[in-house]
């Protein structure tokens, strides 16, 4: 009798059977599935993996709880009228075929604006256009498809959170099968005969290979699909030599137990998916402690501004805010946490957040969320919720900033893992061509042997154990990047370009100087008041030059990149920024830094600052000049153009008067001529700069702003050690390198044994995660030696 299986989703169609375009599905629900792919040109999804959707639940009325405005409010992460974004747990999630369809939910429903999965974790974070679909209406679009999503109001965090513990269920199977077999195997190891031999022999074999069973198919199942999947894009990975040894394995000894040739070599088997389970386990426990020492502990150095009771401002640490604070946010600062708008002109960008960059109007009273950045001068808010470091570090990490930076660069695992299984598969294929010719009966011993001798776990554990430890080193130094690919990139570098203003100087200790008409009471409280709303260094040290004057509220704020701030209070039209900005003339060259204001039009004068640059710059560039090419970019006249030539290496391209864009141009041209370029800045005029950059470094001192076009966050107390940073990735890199050597040491003497016929299978799968976890040490000591040196 032929059965039937559902095109959708695999299932046996017993009694019924439903077709639609020649294809048959086992209810409505499925046939519906593929309706609804088919007229949106989704058919693709079939062509990922066969049958790999899920029947469809029939829901009706379970979702209407979605309804209720509080309810969706406990559910959403952020909601700002008119976009919304919900991370949903989906455990159907599966295969290459989920992640597709999921992915391209806007073509099901356009008002759904974009969608990412995370495999790992089984969920999909949706934004959407809330004044077009409801929550409730995109629930029932992702259970109407076979994705029905898990909602507990109640336990919704420990849903999202659900912990992955198949591999160690998997462990715990192939070490009891392990266990057993060895026990089993005593008999042939001591070579007793006459009584066992008669009565048990068989009986103790099947026993062998029932108990393999489980650990070849379940405990070792994730070798050969990776294998599989591998091949099927025609990528020879690492996990090939691996499935092809345990597949050898267990065919020669079901083979030879079925002829009664022998006992075959079920220990070695079961010992070899053991340790590399055993291997992998242990790579899962301390690369999940690197990343939560990361995301929990190296917080980010961004500062905010608190209110006080008497109305003095005072700059905290953001993981000091509390529910209740009052928060100052200035322009182009980023909101650190949920809170209420208390007073101020807020124009939200929440690009950070949604990647659109519209920005959004809010009134007293209006709910703003963390990620967001004010555009129109300063706010006041009060925090609803202390901040979660961890939810501003994955907007950091959103795909919606992903630039083509990494696209062209091949990190070294897998510039060799594809090399190296290559070399695997022909040792293995020549060594049993010959003993075929010599001693057949030690082919196969040797074809196994070399496959479990030369397994590249070590290859596969260096690189993640080396930068994840350095990444948290980096965090403990107040250094803090964005992923450890930065490292590696990091290491490339041969050109270093810094802006001048609020990087090679600091706005804590400038002097400043006013020259011009004197200015009367209320136009310093008005001027004040401005520079209280920017973020700008220059801005910063004439503000903080003002004592014991009273801000007031202004009414419209507009800071332009690059020129100034133009301010409008009642009758009063203020410009503040440099010379051509306010009074549509250039400054001659050799003057100081300066910052010119006009009121109405009427020209006053000029703030003029005394830069002071950061402690440790001479040694810096010093110790920096001999192995990079070095430039600094400023905005500013060449007032100081002198002094750096005195005191900054002669090889040094001093360049002025540039703006953003020009920036941006230069660290174009240097990558023309094959340079890999770091850009450090303060991020504010030097986004584009940081974004076109190989590796953009946003020099933090603080204020709350950086932008997501940066690669890595530094303190700037931590400036005078940039080179030590650049140092320690390149040693990172050769720290890998020696680990691939030792590898290859071990892989070299294990061959040579297993090559000769000298080594069995069994005590291949011993020394093979000996030498995984000598590698896992050797990285974690030489990384943590380097780390001593910063």
């Amino acid at each position: 009798m032929n059965t039937t299986h559902c095109y959708h989703c695999g299932e046996t169609c017993n009694d019924t059977e439903i077709q639609k375009d020649d294809k048959i599905f086992c209810c409505n629900g499925c046939k519906t599935v593929y309706e609804i792919f088919s007229e949106n040109e989704l058919t693709c999804y079939y062509d990922f993996q066969e049958n790999p959707g899920a029947i469809p639940a029939d829901i009706k009325g379970k979702y209407d709880f979605l309804d209720t405005k509080s309810i969706a409010e406990k559910l959403l992460e952020f909601d700002n009228g008119t976009t919304q974004i919900i991370t949903f747990f989906i455990p159907h999630i599966h295969c290459s075929s989920c992640i597709w369809v999921l992915e391209n939910l806007h073509k099901l429903n356009p008002k759904i604006n974009s969608s990412q999965v995370d495999f790992p974790k089984k969920t999909v974070r949706i934004t959407f256009h809330s004044e077009d679909i409801s929550l409730k209406e995109l629930v029932l679009l992702l259970s109407s498809i076979g994705y029905e999503p898990y909602i507990s109001l109640e336990d919704y965090e420990s849903g999202k959170k659900a912990v992955d513990r198949s591999l160690i269920y998997k462990l715990g199977i192939a070490g009891f099968a392990f266990g057993n077999v060895m026990f089993l195997s005593f008999p042939e190891y001591f070579e007793v005969s006459e009584y066992w031999l008669d009565h048990y022999k068989n009986t103790f074999r099947w026993l062998m290979f029932l108990f393999s069973l489980p650990v070849v198919f379940y405990s070792g199942n994730g070798y050969f699909i990776a294998a599989y999947k591998g091949l099927k894009s025609k990528i020879l990975n690492i996990d090939v030599p691996i499935a092809l040894g345990i597949a050898v394995l267990f065919i020669r000894s079901f083979v030879e137990i079925l002829f009664d040739l022998g006992t075959g070599f079920f220990d070695s088997l079961t010992g070899l998916v053991f340790f590399l389970l055993l291997g992998k386990f242990f790579q899962q426990k301390t690369y999940n402690f690197l990343s939560f020492e990361r995301d929990f502990k190296s917080y980010f150095p961004i500062a905010v501004t608190k209110i006080l009771a008497d109305g003095k401002e005072e700059n905290i640490q953001i993981y000091e805010v509390k529910k209740g604070d009052r928060l100052l946010i200035r322009n182009q600062e980023l909101i650190p946490v949920d809170g209420i708008l208390i007073n101020g002109n807020a124009q939200i960008d929440y690009s950070f957040v949604t990647g659109e960059a519209v920005a959004v109007s809010k009134k007293s009273g209006d709910k703003l969320f963390a990620g967001g950045k004010q555009l129109a001068g300063i706010l006041e808010m009060e925090v609803l919720a202390s901040v979660s470091q961890s939810y501003l570090t994955q907007l950091w990490s959103n795909d919606v900033f992903k630039t083509d930076k990494t696209s062209n660069f091949k990190n070294i695992t897998d510039t060799i893992s594809k090399n190296f299984t290559i070399f695997v598969l022909t040792i293995a294929t020549v060594s049993t061509l010959f003993w075929l010719f010599f001693d057949v009966s030690k082919a196969l011993n040797v074809f196994t042997a070399v496959l479990i001798i030369a397994c590249p776990c070590a290859i596969a554990l260096a690189a993640p154990f080396t930068l994840g430890n350095l990444l948290r080193i980096f965090g403990k130094k107040k250094f803090y990047l964005k992923n450890a690919t930065v490292i590696e990139q990091l290491a490339t570098i041969d050109t270093v370009i810094f802006d001048k203003t609020g990087t090679l100087t600091t706005a804590k200790e400038s002097a400043v100087s006013y020259d011009g008409i004197e200015l009367h009471s209320n136009e310093i409280q008005l001027l004040k008041s401005s520079l209280r709303a920017s973020n700008h260094p220059l801005s910063r040290t004439i503000y903080n030059s003002f004592q014991n004057i009273k801000s007031i509220a202004i009414d419209d704020f507009k800071e332009i990149t690059g020129k100034g701030i133009e301010v409008r209070h009642k009758n009063t039209f203020l410009k503040i920024g440099a010379a051509d900005f306010v009074k549509n003339s250039t400054e001659n060259i050799h003057l100081d830094t300066a910052v010119h204001i006009s009121f109405d039009g009427i020209y006053k004068g000029k703030f003029t600052l005394k830069n002071t640059y950061r402690k440790g710059l001479h040694s810096l560039f010093d110790s920096l000049k001999n192995n990079f090419n070095l430039a600094v970019v400023s905005g500013d006249n060449s007032g100081e153009k002198d002094f750096l030539s005195e005191n900054l290496p002669k090889n040094t391209t001093l360049l002025f008067n540039k703006k953003p864009e020009d920036k941006l141009q230069i660290v174009a041209d240097y990558q023309s001529k094959h340079k890999k370029v770091a850009m450090i800045g303060d991020g504010l005029n030097d986004a584009g700069a940081l974004a076109k950059s190989d590796v953009g470094i946003a020099l933090s001192e603080n204020i709350n702003v950086f932008s997501p076009a940066c690669d890595a966050i530094l303190d700037a107390s931590q400036f005078e050690k940039i080179d030590k940073y650049l140092w320690a990735s390149k040693k990172a890199v050769s720290i890998i390198k020696y680990s691939f050597l030792l590898s290859f040491c071990y892989n070299v003497i294990g061959l040579y044994f297993a090559v000769t016929g000298q080594l069995m299978p069994v005590i291949a799968a011993i020394l093979m995660p000996i030498s995984s976890i000598s590698i896992v040490i050797f990285t974690t000591i030489a990384t943590n030696l380097v780390g001593k040196k910063i």
